[in-house]
């Protein structure tokens, strides 16, 4: 991979020297997670999607779930333990954690929120999050991805 190839999740990924293996495909944000994991020639039970959602109180939090799976916002509220979370507006995503809707990864945020992933990704030798920008995945071990990313495990989809 070209050194201009090397995403923001990649260089911390290397700085932290955790192994992972990237993969990339023809950008188009209009892609869904499924198609993407289609793509990739994967289980979409093992490409997880980064959602960001805010509380009633303000506060942000991120929910790491399988590109099929809707995130039960009641689950997530309570894995929180908030009252209520909903989903962001997109155009608040980039300047909030520095990634473009399609491209957004649990990890490297401009700021470290809560994050919470579901349980299922124990399930799997490795997982699949996007890279940090549109068009390119990183493939790695869950534990990894959990201990980077300071996940909570959780039981947060519908």
């Amino acid at each position: 991979m070209k050194k201009e190839d090397k995403t923001n999740v990649m260089r911390v990924l290397e700085g932290k020297k955790i192994s992972y293996e990237s993969h990339s495909y023809e950008p188009d944000a209009t892609l869904s997670g499924e198609q993407i994991a289609g793509i990739l020639g994967e289980e979409k039970e093992k490409v997880f999607k980064t959602l960001v959602t805010q509380a009633k109180s303000g506060a942000y939090y991120v929910f790491v779930v399988p590109v099929a799976a809707e995130l039960d916002l009641k689950k997530a509220a309570k894995a929180a333990n908030e009252k209520a979370v909903s989903m962001i507006k997109q155009k608040e995503l980039l300047p909030l954690t520095g990634y473009v809707h399609g491209g957004c990864s649990p990890i490297g945020m401009k700021k470290q929120f809560p994050t919470f992933i579901h349980e299922t990704a124990q399930n799997y030798d490795t997982v699949f999050v996007s890279a940090g920008k549109v068009g390119f995945q990183i493939e790695l071990d869950p534990k990894d991805l959990i201990a980077v990313a300071s996940c909570r495990i959780a039981d947060i989809i519908c």
